[in-house]
């Protein structure tokens, strides 16, 4: 097995690198990282491939030989560069993998924002088979494109492709700087969209807690996923035959009930409630068809999150990297 793997460096890649190395069933596997504007160390059994997926040439080098490919690499609200990376790159890392003698699996780390998560009602729960409706936006855009790209060419050239769909993936103290409101707040919505700013920094001195209201009044329920959890999942789903031609939601069990983590938070540090309605509406990624068919399980739930996120404590050397705005 030769895999080809693009995003190595982001928050997904750096945890999947070193799971698809120690992971006994690929013991014998090699990695070709293909590499942009970050670079990662050299170790052994992973060569570091320079070049942009826009550039057709490197990417067809990159190819050569490689069996698997797992494509991570995205861009955020860059119009230009999210063409680049989530269009012509898809294009470019598909036509060279159905072109070539040895390219057996293809997976795509998809998102959430192809159905538009918190931006569009669904009456029941979001599962494969629902419709795809971006939010406004780039970056939602090009995760839908290279959803239905990637079934296009499983259709026209019976590749066989899979995507895991994923919502926003928390990693170490993500989480708690996810529900602040002082200047770190890690991705969105900026609480300064419902009230004003000075309100904002007076809450910040608190210990409060951001409790999100839906268009129907009640407690938000949004969708995440630790991100070891979405890497098991891409582990049970290499080289796997059930996941072939097949699509997946990746995400908890349930999604976070804004009402219960206040309620956690409250009884477990202290922390007091603050109502914000918003016009979002609650959703349910349903994660039925990963279990039943990769066999795959999360392991956190609501209090693992939150324990994860209030108890990690950082190194000098490891400051808060915010990988992509909102």
């Amino acid at each position: 097995m030769k895999l080809l793997v693009t995003g190595a460096t982001g928050k997904v890649g750096s945890h999947f690198l070193p799971a698809f190395l120690a992971e006994g069933r690929f013991a014998g596997g090699r990695v070709a990282a293909l590499c942009h504007n970050r670079t990662i160390d050299r170790q052994d059994r992973v060569e570091i491939v320079s070049g942009s997926l826009s550039d057709r040439e490197a990417v067809e080098a990159a190819m050569r030989g490689v069996t698997h490919v797992v494509h991570m690499a995205a861009v955020k609200e860059s119009p230009d560069l999210a063409m680049d990376v989530g269009v012509k790159g898809m294009f470019h890392l598909l036509e060279a993998f159905r072109q070539s003698p040895t390219a057996r699996q293809f997976i795509l780390i998809g998102g959430d924002c192809s159905v538009g998560h918190i931006f569009h009602d669904y009456a029941g729960p979001v599962t494969e088979t629902s419709p795809r409706r971006a939010y406004p936006g780039c970056y939602a855009l090009t995760k839908v494109l290279e959803e239905v790209m990637l079934e296009q060419y499983q259709i026209q050239y019976g590749i066989n492709g899979c995507c895991l769909r994923a919502p926003w993936i928390m990693e170490k103290d993500d989480f708690r700087y996810a529900l602040t409101f002082g200047e770190e707040q890690f991705g969105g919505p900026p609480w300064s969209d419902f009230m004003p700013a000075e309100e904002v920094d007076r809450l910040a001195q608190r210990k409060a807690a951001p409790l999100m209201l839906d268009h129907t009044g009640v407690p938000l329920r949004r969708n995440f996923v630790h991100v070891s959890d979405l890497v098991s999942a891409m582990l049970a789903a290499l080289d796997s035959p059930a996941a072939e031609r097949q699509l997946f939601n990746i995400a908890m069990d349930e999604p976070i009930d804004y009402g219960r983590v206040a309620e956690y938070l409250k009884d477990t540090r202290g922390y007091s409630a603050v109502e914000i309605p918003t016009g979002f509406f609650s959703n349910w990624l349903d994660n039925a068809k990963a279990r039943l068919r990769l066999d795959w399980r999360p392991l956190y739930d609501l209090r693992a999150l939150v324990e994860d996120a209030w108890n990690y404590v950082r190194a000098q050397n490891d400051p808060r990297r915010i990988w992509y705005p909102g």
